[in-house]
């Protein structure tokens, strides 16, 4: 593509990976569904005198705050697991941490699973699950992004939304099926499934390359170099030589020195392990080279993912439409499902053809209008008595699901892999997608609360949001499509470079800018010949000639790979 030779290993290892965002929509899409079945209302719910299986609908219900917590636990998880996977992925390298989770997860799968009298064993359970997935949604958009080449890294990384958004239908389609079945096998058979998905995830990862980038940090870059090579469908006895790879790893390798004179700087005097510890948190607050400005920014796009009120459809949806006055709530569900994931299909396209900004802006205008239709609609009339008001909040609602998913869903994913620098990755990714889940938590515990007094205005409030999200990305997000994940860092620390006009930003110098002489101002050679890549060959504009002596020449012009 583009010139850039591209391995069938990139394409495979993205959908390999992208399998944790699918347990994370799985996990997300069962829980409507058996809310409402019989068996679980029964063995789970509150249930009236005399109440049966065969009249469980009727006579046994879930207090607000029961549902709530059956819910949000597996939030909870996400929101601790979230933190604890950044250490987790730092020390054990990407692919073995994420066979841990997996490992977590069919643990926590099994608690659920065996609970047949206490809810608060099944909820314990979607804790423990919740742990799992909240480490593997840090992880695997990380690896996706350190892993992709850039020309395909937007639509390779969205693959983990387009997976959450299949296990969320899957997860539709098995409760339809399943909810026919006597006894606790129509509740038990949906999230025992769930138990295949980290299998094939955990064990089939182990065969893909490391992440380079993670290889480089730990100096392993003679691995570094035949995982980039595998990647690039690039024989592995040219992984030294071949002028691609070693552009790479020079890039790589430049980006750490510098990352790594700047965290010396920082921790100057502190010699306590405790101290240096805190302080590879404490990077991630640091406002030089916009290093908090990235984290604040990653924080703020995933809380407001959260807030576009997708998941107030995901968690509720089933009861949403009951209330709508449809009568098989399950079957509308699938077809939101399937609305879900054609448009995040779809949004592979937009990412790569459209790049990052002008999708979150539309869409975070266009969400807010038909939440605001929704919303309307529903406090204008009783959508059970009027037919009319009824279908057009399921139009609105799919509407909505077409704009999220082909926009705010796919693309913040694909942020919290490709903004933050390479030695602060981890845990910046971690802390922006603890926000998520923290958010997460919140709504799924609160909405019955609140759908409880307020009805469906609640949908004025992430028509709200919606909008306050088209402002932020327009004055801080910057573009970061079809650039490397170093150059995206340079664009970032560019003075010159404001987030409106960062689509028209073109690599040329090295803008880095340390305290003192800590980074240097080195210039970087432009390339005549955009297809002719040659090892360290970059003409020097800055006086640093004789400094590059090993060194791979970082080129300006050169092609994204």
């Amino acid at each position: 593509m583009n010139g850039v030779p591209i391995g069938p290993v990139a394409i495979m290892l993205a959908l390999l990976a992208s399998v944790g965002g699918f347990i994370f929509g799985y996990d997300t899409g069962q829980i409507s569904d058996i809310l409402l079945m019989d068996d679980f209302l029964l063995r789970f719910a509150t249930c009236q005198q005399g109440a049966t299986l065969q009249n469980a609908s009727t006579q046994c219900s879930f207090s607000v705050w029961r549902s709530g917590l059956i819910v949000a636990l597996l939030s909870v998880g996400t929101l601790f697991g979230a933190l604890f996977g950044a250490p987790t992925a730092d020390r054990l390298g990407r692919r073995h941490a994420m066979t841990v989770e997996c490992f977590v997860f069919i643990v926590g799968v099994l608690i659920q699973i065996t609970a047949l009298t206490a809810w608060e064993q099944f909820a314990i359970g979607r804790f423990v699950s919740g742990l799992a997935v909240g480490a593997l949604s840090a992880a695997v958009p990380m690896y996706q992004a350190e892993t992709a080449p850039s020309v395909i890294r937007g639509p390779l990384t969205a693959t983990f939304q387009c997976a959450v958004t299949l296990g969320i239908l899957v997860a539709y389609c098995i409760s339809l099926g399943a909810r026919d079945f006597k006894g606790s096998g129509s509740w038990q058979t949906i999230v025992g499934i769930s138990m295949l998905w980290p299998l094939i995830l955990g064990v089939g990862i182990l065969f893909m390359p490391e992440s380079p980038r993670w290889l480089a940090t730990k100096g392993r870059y003679d691995e570094a170099h035949v995982s980039i090579a595998r990647i690039h469908g690039i024989s592995s006895f040219q992984a030294q030589t071949h002028p691609l790879v070693t552009r790479q790893i020079g890039e790589i390798r430049n980006s750490l020195q510098w990352l790594q004179e700047l965290r010396k700087d920082v921790e100057h005097n502190s010699s306590s392990n405790r101290k240096s510890f805190l302080s590879e948190w404490l990077e991630c607050f640091r406002p030089r080279n916009k290093v908090l400005y990235r984290t604040i920014l990653g924080m703020t796009l995933q809380s407001l993912q959260q807030l576009t009120g997708a998941n107030y459809f995901f968690y509720y949806g089933a009861t949403v439409f009951q209330s709508v006055g449809l009568q098989d709530s399950f079957i509308t569900q699938i077809i939101l499902g399937a609305v879900n994931f054609s448009c995040t299909t779809f949004g592979l396209f937009v990412m790569q053809r459209f790049g990052r900004r002008k999708p979150l802006i539309i869409g975070g205008l266009w969400q807010s209008v038909w939440l605001f239709v929704f919303a309307a609609a529903g406090t204008a009339g009783n959508p059970q008595t009027s037919p009319m008001i009824g279908k057009l909040m399921i139009v609105s609602a799919c509407l909505f699901i077409l704009g999220y998913a082909t926009s705010w869903a796919p693309c913040v994913w694909i942020l919290i892999g490709e903004t933050f620098p390479t030695r602060t990755r981890a845990k910046q990714a971690a802390i922006s997608t603890t926000c998520n889940w923290l958010w997460n938590f919140v709504l799924a515990f609160f909405t019955p609360l609140i759908v409880n007094r307020i009805g469906f205005a609640y949908g004025f409030v992430f028509a709200g949001c919606n909008l306050f999200g088209a402002i932020v990305v327009y004055l801080f997000l910057y573009e970061s499509a079809n650039h490397t994940l170093e150059a995206v860092d340079k664009m970032y620390n560019d003075p010159n470079c404001k987030p409106w006009s960062s689509s028209e930003w073109v690599e040329v110098d090295d803008v880095y800018h340390g305290k003192g002489n800590l980074a240097g101002q080195r210039q970087a050679g432009r390339v005549e010949d955009a297809g002719r890549i040659s090892e360290g060959t970059g003409t020097e504009t800055s006086g640093e000639k004789g400094k590059r002596s090993g060194e791979v020449a970082v080129f300006g012009m050169a092609p994204e790979y």
